[in-house]
């Protein structure tokens, strides 16, 4: 163990050590390490006042922006496809004749 490392003993939940082991566990790293982690992440925020959003947020942010991609008027028309031109391209694509071979 490190020297710089200080030991500490604290309380928590039974529901904080139940995530706490299983965070363990799937990550690959010790329970310390995953306090260390969330300690290092508070000071990051702490430091750059970003806090990231939950994802119900992220989604609703999310959903307004595309709903506000909607209302902008973009100059042009439309992109419209036609399935059989693609139909055409892909097996022209796919079943192009041997250069080598006659016709």
């Amino acid at each position: 163990m490190p020297t710089n490392m200080i030991r500490k003993q604290i309380y928590l939940h039974k529901r904080h050590i139940a995530l706490l082991k299983r965070l363990s566990r799937q990550r690959g790293v010790s329970e310390s390490e995953i306090i260390r982690q969330a300690i290092d992440r508070e000071e990051d925020i702490n430091q750059t006042g970003f806090r990231p959003m939950d994802r119900q947020q992220a989604i609703k942010e999310s959903v307004a922006f595309a709903l506000s991609l909607r209302e902008r008027d973009f100059p042009g028309e439309p992109y419209k496809f036609n399935r059989e031109e693609l139909y055409k391209e892909r097996e022209n694509r796919w079943f192009r004749k041997d250069p080598d071979q006659k016709k």
